[in-house]
């Protein structure tokens, strides 16, 4: 430290002698980024293509689309119990120009098939959709004699992910999320070699094709076949 007139008041950050390495003063700190000093020694090596891909997976902007009941569910899962947003896609957007996922949430009618189609034109390319629900998925209990019920929205837009129940759980949501981040972290921007030569040739050859997820476990439950099912609680037809 320094007094008025400039002397050295010896109290300052050089060691003596005789003492150990010295320590970076405040002033040689504050000049510097935080992160500067910390990670300089460090280095990473990836690719172009998985670093857009993972750019892209941690910053998913849903649109604010709910049609039912289902859409309740939704906005538990983007609230602070759950919290969509530790997962880089919790900015719900009020606009299809600037969202690249739609989470069709609720029972889509004929009515509003064309609204829906209309929505998911209007997004920006890549663009994914979850289908969230029994409605959504193939109409639900309106399967049979609902005529004013689409069977399944993928007859409107294609869609990505299924995400049963009625209705599911938050948990089912964010399952689905983390599906989707499985698709775009296997999307492939590069081609494969053709019958150019050139490197810079972008018409060198077709596109790779992307890798598809596959899920780490399966609800799927396979019941014992030596058992006898249950018919308690609920009437089995023969």
């Amino acid at each position: 430290m320094l007094h008025e007139n400039g002397a050295n008041s010896g109290q300052d950050l050089e060691p003596e002698k005789g003492a150990g390495p010295a320590s970076p003063t405040i002033d040689s700190l504050g000049t510097r980024p935080w992160v500067e000093g910390r990670i300089e020694e460090n280095f990473m090596i990836t690719s172009v293509e998985q670093a857009i891909n993972w750019a892209r997976q941690s910053s998913i902007w849903p649109m604010t689309f709910g049609l039912a009941c289902c859409a309740i569910e939704m906005m538990a899962a983007g609230a602070s119990r759950y919290d969509m947003d530790r997962f880089g896609a919790g900015a719900f957007r009020a606009t299809p120009r600037q969202a690249d996922l739609m989470i069709v949430a609720g029972t889509v009618t004929y009515k509003m098939a064309s609204r829906v189609r209309r929505l998911y034109d209007m997004m920006p390319e890549p663009k994914f959709v979850i289908a969230m629900g029994a409605c959504t998925v193939g109409g639900g209990p309106y399967f049979k004699c609902g005529y004013h019920v689409v069977k399944g929205v993928d007859l409107v837009v294609p869609v990505d992910v299924y995400v049963p129940g009625c209705p599911p759980r938050p948990e089912a949501l964010l399952e689905g999320l983390m599906r989707i981040q499985d698709k775009i972290a296997g999307q492939r921007l590069a081609k494969i070699k053709g019958t150019s030569e050139s490197m810079f040739d972008l018409r060198r050859g077709a596109k790779a094709e992307d890798e598809l997820p596959i899920p780490h476990h399966s609800g799927c439950v396979v019941a014992p076949a030596d058992e006898e099912p249950l018919q308690s609680h609920q009437k089995i037809a023969d």
